[in-house]
């Protein structure tokens, strides 16, 4: 059971994924990582072992997404852990679930001179996005033909180097929720990370694309039709 943490707001973002990815480990993985940006410097880390003793490195950043990861497609190594990226590193992606599909998909990618950094069948969907981006078309078009080409069963958080104030989140039967503040948006695998910055959340449902900008986001599904957001309250404490 993976975790997934992703935020958007006032220069925590380091703070809210390590914290967010503490709070994930009673759900087991091998490997972590996170990356963030704080619209100059990007910092990416990936590691074997656990998180549980990692301090802040001072990044902040005013968005990032982390994850910790239970290997399934490839060995517990730095390479096969997440975010795994595109050809330009520019795409950034993180991933619970299974995309069955991908051994075909990445084979299609490699004839096409995409190169592969992992073992993974998640960094199949950072190179589609990269393959749609330049062949036209926006940011927006790319996310919805790679959920239109993947089979499985997916929870991904997307960031883009060249639009580094949007994140994008997709849920298909693997659980993915958002919550939101008055500056800040997380999105996470679970409620405990949403607790560090609110009580109230939106569950995704399945089919269904939340696309995060600054403290607001919209949800489509997969056919491109806006679904109406609802708030639910997380009526417990971290305690």
């Amino acid at each position: 059971m993976c975790g997934i943490v992703g935020y958007l707001g006032k220069n925590r973002a380091e703070e809210i994924i390590l914290n967010g990815l503490k709070k994930l480990e009673y759900r087991g993985y091998d490997s972590w990582g996170y990356l963030v940006y704080d619209g100059k410097d990007l910092f990416l880390e990936k590691k074997v072992g656990k998180i549980s003793e990692v301090s802040e490195k001072g990044k902040g950043g005013f968005v990032g997404i982390g994850h910790t990861r239970w290997a399934t497609h490839g060995g517990v190594t730095e390479n096969n852990a997440h975010p795994h990226f595109d050809c330009q590193r520019k795409i950034f992606v993180v991933h619970n679930g299974i995309i069955e599909n991908y051994d075909v998909l990445k084979n299609l990618l490699i004839k096409e001179g995409h190169k592969f950094n992992s073992e993974t069948d998640t960094e199949v969907v950072a190179h589609l996005i990269e393959k749609f981006l330049k062949e036209g078309g926006n940011f927006e078009t790319a996310i919805f033909k790679t959920v239109n080409s993947i089979r499985g069963s997916f929870a991904l958080v997307i960031f883009n180097l060249d639009e580094p104030k949007k994140l994008i989140a997709i849920r298909f039967a693997s659980p993915l929720i958002l919550g939101k503040n008055k500056e800040e948006i997380v999105v996470a695998s679970d409620p405990l990370p949403i607790k560090l910055v609110t009580n109230e959340f939106v569950p995704l449902g399945d089919g269904e694309i939340a696309f995060i900008e600054e403290n607001k986001f919209s949800i489509k599904d997969f056919k491109n039709n806006h679904v109406e957001i609802k708030t639910q309250k997380i009526d417990w404490d971290l305690e």
